[in-house]
């Protein structure tokens, strides 16, 4: 997801109750107040989605809980994570590497993803001996999705129209109408790269988990939407504040954490962008 269309970041995501295998999931957080906790309802499953807001740290927070959780029964087959590109892993690298390993190993980007949220994720698992894996779309394939029509079959007409209206709402109304279908095909390719990662990464017996912006692991439109209907997927959001109750049939569990603090992405985009001329 671009650092634009994460504004806000898909602020509310949530969930609701999902029939899965038979059984209905209901998020009753009275009975479940605290996030491993409720992990167990969501299992067994073959990939886990993990949707957060990019800029909540709580949500960073949950998802090495989550890794730690599952790595210590066993469960854990592989983290996959939206923030590195596919084709790079920390396969290979001993439980004991170093940060600055990891990071070489994984290809990343400390000015897209600050490794002081996202380094004690990667490093949960790498001290699991639990492999690491980019899920991203790599950057040198962008142009190529942005022109290539075939992606857009690969959603419905609604699912189509909803990923372009994100990218619009995402980019605060001011990307040029002509940009927006292309920006979406961009979408989603990463959300397709993310899910054949996750796919590849099954082991009979474990879960594989992806962490993703919110707005990637939407049932409608995103990852799953890639996955082989035949899997067991299971989708818990976080959100921060008050969640938008239009989309609860996007997950299976959602995570309320507290409110951040104001803040205008809109306006901070329209600074950046005022003096550029239109392409």
């Amino acid at each position: 997801m671009s650092k634009a269309s994460g504004l806000p970041r898909a602020a509310a995501l949530l969930t609701t109750l999902m029939i899965l295998g038979g059984c209905a999931l209901t998020p009753h957080r009275s009975e479940v107040p605290t996030w491993p906790q409720a992990l167990e309802r969501l299992l067994p499953t073959e990939i886990l989605l993990l949707g957060e807001r990019h800029d909540a740290p709580q949500h960073q927070d949950m998802q090495r809980q989550t890794v730690q959780w599952l790595a210590q029964r066993g469960l854990l087959a592989a983290l996959v994570m939206e923030m590195a590109e596919a084709g790079r892993s920390t396969q290979g690298l001993a439980p004991q590497a170093s940060e600055a390993e990891v990071q070489t190993a994984l290809g990343w980007s400390e000015a897209l993803w600050p490794w002081q949220n996202y380094g004690p994720v990667a490093m949960a698992a790498v001290r699991a001996g639990v492999p690491v894996l980019g899920g991203n779309l790599p950057r040198p394939q962008l142009r190529t999705a942005q022109t290539d029509t075939s992606l857009e079959a690969l959603l419905g007409p609604a699912a189509l129209e909803r990923q372009r209206q994100a990218v619009r709402d995402g980019h605060c109304g001011l990307l040029p109408e002509s940009r927006v279908p292309g920006m979406a095909r961009i979408q989603v390719a990463r959300d397709q790269s993310m899910a054949q990662t996750a796919s590849a990464a099954r082991r009979t017996g474990q879960v594989v988990l992806l962490v993703a912006g919110a707005a990637h692991v939407k049932r409608s439109l995103g990852v799953p939407a890639h996955l082989p209907q035949s899997l067991n997927v299971k989708v818990a959001i976080a959100h921060s504040g008050k969640a938008d109750s239009a989309i609860k049939s996007e997950a299976d569990w959602w995570h309320a954490t507290p409110a951040l603090p104001p803040d205008d992405a809109c306006d901070k985009l329209r600074q950046r962008w005022q003096d550029k001329p239109a392409r």
